[in-house]
């Protein structure tokens, strides 16, 4: 496991979207949190497959010669958040880095460019590894609004929670995991 990052800002960190999320477009929502600080903060949902996409189709859209590694082919598309939905990140294992690699922290890095799907394509890519379209977005003290709304559950990075869990049960596995019965939590917010 890492070391924590800065309590006050959440990169490096995962967020469980509650019951209580208001916007369906983040139902049981998993997010892994690439940035955050003062200005704002992005992050990618791991667990939201692209209905009828797969890394077959997309390496055909974006003439990308066909890997030799049929396993690449089934690699999910995800769908990861509603901005820029057309723009890929690879959400990677820190054993690859090109030019504009981003080492979130010992266990993450983040990679945008076509040159990244070439290398996966040609066995060259990352141990561990999550094709994402699109990201989650907040502007300046936004996610902190959300966050003492109780709209998220916040852990700690979990390696093995992002790379090994399917991306249909993750958010089931996370509450397990924490030893939290989604029975119990609400899908009220409030108070008391």
């Amino acid at each position: 496991m890492t070391e924590k990052p800065d309590n006050k800002y959440l990169t490096g960190r995962i967020l469980l979207a509650m019951p209580s999320m208001g916007d369906p477009r983040f139902h049981k929502a998993v997010i892994y949190m690439c940035a955050h600080d003062e200005n704002g903060a992005m992050g990618l949902v791991v667990n939201h497959r692209l209905p009828g996409v797969d890394m077959k189709d997309l390496l055909t859209q974006l003439e990308i010669d066909k890997p030799e590694d049929k396993t690449v082919e089934q690699i999910p598309v995800l769908s990861g958040g509603p901005v820029e939905t057309a723009r890929g990140f690879v959400l990677h294992s820190t054993d690859f880095e090109q030019g504009e690699t981003i080492k979130i922290n010992e266990e993450f890095s983040v990679t945008g460019t076509i040159d990244a799907l070439k290398a996966i394509a040609q066995g060259d890519g990352p141990e561990e590894l999550l094709f994402i379209l699109g990201y989650a977005g907040w502007g300046a003290g936004q996610l902190d609004e959300e966050l003492q709304q109780n709209a998220w559950l916040v852990l700690d990075p979990d390696k093995a929670l992002i790379f090994d869990v399917k991306p249909d049960t993750m958010w089931d596995k996370a509450i397990e995991k924490i030893g939290i019965d989604p029975g119990m939590l609400s899908s009220m917010t409030g108070r008391a």
